[in-house]
């Protein structure tokens, strides 16, 4: 199987995964991503079973949309039973990083809003540790030096993804050759960072669920 028909499985292992969980009354979280697009596109066939989604970006807000899948703010939801994302790699205790496609932040809120977190991915995101994609850490604009330097004092080489603007207005600083032994304390601490919003380590609330495409299949994990 190519990466993309991993990716076409996940999906829909996912909808059988939060098919119990939908009622009309239901709102789930939706994530951003190759992935999440394509469990947006496999979702639309049931959009008549449940009341709508919450978006994690503009670009899944407007892919719902597209599917005729209503779009609600987080604000007026509150929780979400569920929420499904890819992520960019995830440990065996189910810690990811995530943040590629630049909407961590909202990635982030959304997850800490939902009862259940259900990673999707292909086999290829599975790593021992963390690290080996860059870590994105989203900054206020003015603070883009400050926070490198601080970076850097981590034992991290940040750097600067030029042209990029998050759907919140700030900047994004990879950290590369970054490896993290520790995701849930250099999570906060890369969060203490006077300027930092937040970074993409997803350890202290990692996935639940992690639905893997293999060759063999699509495997379920949990937490």
């Amino acid at each position: 199987m190519t990466q993309d028909e991993l990716k076409q499985a996940v999906a829909r292992a996912a909808l059988d995964e939060i098919r119990p969980l939908l009622s009309r009354d239901t709102i789930i979280g939706v994530g951003t991503g190759s992935t999440a697009n394509l469990f947006i596109d496999a979702l639309a066939e049931l959009r008549h079973d449940f009341a709508g989604a919450v978006a994690s970006s503009e670009a899944t807000a407007e892919r719902l949309k597209g599917h005729g899948i209503d779009v609600f703010e987080l604000n007026h939801v509150g929780t979400v039973p569920v929420y499904v994302d890819g992520a960019d790699e995830i440990d065996p205790r189910l810690a990811m990083i995530k943040g590629g496609g630049a909407a961590l932040t909202r990635e982030k809120i959304v997850a800490a809003c939902a009862e259940r977190f259900v990673c999707i991915a292909d086999g290829s995101k599975q790593v021992d540790i963390l690290g080996g994609f860059p870590l994105p850490v989203e900054v206020i604009p003015m603070a883009r030096s400050y926070v490198a330097r601080e970076l850097v004092k981590l034992g991290a080489d940040p750097v600067y993804r030029d042209g990029v603007l998050t759907d919140n207005g700030n900047r994004i600083l990879d950290c590369y050759n970054f490896l993290i032994e520790d995701p849930i304390a250099m999570e906060a601490r890369i969060n203490a960072i006077v300027g930092v919003v937040t970074n993409g380590l997803f350890a202290a609330r990692g996935a639940d669920v992690l639905l893997v495409g293999r060759e063999s299949g699509v495997e379920r994990i949990t937490a």
